[in-house]
């Protein structure tokens, strides 16, 4: 192996996990950006109305492919076989490796959305039934396009595994902004020509897949760079290939119960009053850009670390507990935000256009509903990486299970009831029979303008109690798996004893900022919200605190 390849595999300093995730972070929160811009505009020209719950439930149809198929189930089953392959410097069966699993994935990718092209209309009744016959036929439509982009984006994920195995974070990261930029572009000229509502959905639905081709394109040139000699080709024969391949299909399995519980929200989500679709999208885009920011960043940082960590049970201690600590900071701040000023947050992104203070308040209800269970979601996240990294898919797949099971169940509860609590800008509006757990409302019922039904808050309020026992429960399974670990939960303390004190200050400070501006009210509250919760962890001993507090400290010493 040449000199260059060694100096490019060799082991990392313990800071390497901080500089990692923080690569991750900044290309995450770039693309995240360049996604809430591209809402932001679709907000505008699409609002909450039957068009947008089309474009989201077909949006939604094909994305069940890339998440079954895409970077989860690659993390679990191909970055950590691949990694120890570098390790190992082992350059060349790492590479006949990476060929073999692009070679699977791209049948199975091929074959897949040709699957979801042609049977678009019966895989749309099943996981969309409750759209209207108008929106159903714009619902089959924006699924053939959108299933050609998501393939695209699948073979994404496998070039952004082997990235992260080559501890190159910054890219993979950042491409998404482009499939973004794609978007954003084609919705401004929609929104400048004023294109009817059907027309402009259609033509964001063509953006999808053009910038799905961008998203790959822009990484191969690095990844044939960074993985020398790599041919797409099939390879039955490597006893690594079957090893990944023996991964792969308790990884798939626990993706997909995963996506049955986010299909489940979508499914019933179309029997809630019209809207509910849209909205309970918004209020998922947000509440999953923490848990990608701060939990995902470290956690694909750490699991290609972890897995070359198998066999040094204290180190592995250390990296995981560390990881918890970082993720316990970030996620209860988040977790508070999204509750105390979730109303801001979205009025600020959202509103404006088509979209009114009303559809505003619907989904922050959603998004604090969401937010209750954010620290839950962000642990659980390092904890499953955890299992992958010492080879473990199967446990985290049946936790997961359960928790979509759990979930259902107290979101079907709990939705059609909400849905006949109206409220509007000022407060509740009315709550007839609410108490009562019947059906659907009727169909002219739903549809009737007006003051909106909490429905989809339901839904959320399951996904957050889901998440929670999912936590206990890989708990358990690690300390298994790692006994000196602990308690993942314990890292979790002193940020949520500062989480419930700035929560406090800030639903008093809002009281006497209520009349400002809708930005002005944003910035302060949002402002003095982190700096108190930031000043309080750090004087409970949070270590992440200081990564706030230090830039301040630095301009006051200046």
């Amino acid at each position: 192996m040449s000199r260059a390849a060694r100096r490019r595999y060799r082991k990392p300093a313990p800071s390497s996990t901080v500089s990692g995730s923080t690569f991750v972070a900044a290309g995450i929160g770039l693309s995240r950006i360049a996604g809430l811009l591209r809402e932001m505009v679709t907000s505008r020209v699409l609002g909450l109305t039957f068009v947008a719950d089309a474009f989201a439930a077909a949006a939604r149809i094909p994305n069940l492919l890339q998440n079954l198929l895409g970077e989860g189930v690659l993390s679990a089953s191909f970055v950590p076989v691949y990694s120890q392959l570098l390790d190992e410097d082992d350059e060349r069966d790492a590479s006949r490796v990476a060929g073999a699993i692009g070679a699977l994935l791209l049948v199975v990718t091929g074959l897949s959305v040709l699957v979801l092209v042609v049977a678009a209309g019966p895989i749309t009744s099943v996981l969309a039934p409750g759209l209207p016959p108008a929106g159903y036929d714009l619902a089959v439509g924006f699924t053939r396009i959108m299933a050609v982009g998501v393939g695209f984006l699948v073979m994404s994920a496998w070039c952004l595994g082997i990235l992260n195995s080559h501890r190159s974070f910054l890219l993979p990261y950042t491409a998404p902004v482009l499939w973004n930029a794609v978007q954003i572009v084609a919705l401004l000229f929609i929104w400048a020509r004023d294109w009817p509502l059907e027309d402009a959905a259609r033509g964001l639905a063509i953006a999808v897949t053009i910038g799905g081709a961008a998203q790959l394109g822009v990484q191969l040139p690095t990844v044939r760079r960074l993985a020398r000699g790599v041919r797409i080709r099939f390879d039955n024969q490597h006893p690594r290939v079957r090893d990944v391949r023996r991964r792969f299909a308790p990884a798939v399995l626990g993706r997909g119960v995963v996506q049955i519980s986010a299909y489940l929200d979508l499914i019933l989500a179309t029997f809630l009053a019209t809207g509910a679709v849209a909205a309970l999208f918004k209020a998922q885009m947000l509440y999953t850009l923490p848990v990608s920011l701060f939990a995902m960043s470290v956690a694909a940082a750490e699991l290609p670390e972890m897995a070359r960590l198998v066999g040094d049970p204290e180190a592995l201690v250390v990296r995981s507990r560390r990881g918890l600590e970082r993720i316990a900071f970030w996620m209860l701040l988040a977790s508070f935000m999204t509750i105390a000023a979730g109303d801001l947050i979205v009025g600020v992104l959202f509103q404006g256009g088509k979209f009114d203070a009303t559809d505003g308040v619907l989904v922050w209800f959603i998004l604090g509903a969401y937010g209750v269970g954010l620290p839950a979601i962000g642990t659980s996240r390092l904890l499953q990486n955890t299992c992958y990294a010492v080879g473990d898919t199967r446990g985290p797949a049946r936790i997961a299970a359960l928790r979509v099971a759990i979930a259902a169940i107290i979101g079907l509860a709990f939705m059609f009831p909400l849905d006949r609590v109206l409220v509007g800008p000022d407060g509740l509006v009315g709550i007839g029979d609410a108490l009562a757990f019947i059906g659907p409302l009727d169909a002219t019922v739903r549809s009737v303008p007006g003051p909106v039904r909490l429905g989809a808050v339901g839904l959320a309020i399951g996904s957050a109690v889901g998440a929670w026992i999912e936590l206990s429960l890989l708990s358990t399974l690690v300390r298994r798996h790692v006994p000196g670990l602990g308690d993942p939960r314990l890292t979790m303390v002193g940020p949520a004893t500062a989480a419930a004190v700035a929560f406090a200050s800030t639903a008093a400070l809002r009281l006497l900022l209520d009349p400002l501006p809708l930005l002005i009210e944003a910035v302060v509250a949002l402002g003095l919200a982190v700096t108190i919760y930031t000043v309080l962890c750090f004087r409970l001993g949070v270590r992440d605190a200081d990564l706030l507090l230090r830039p301040a400290r630095r301009i006051i010493w200046r």
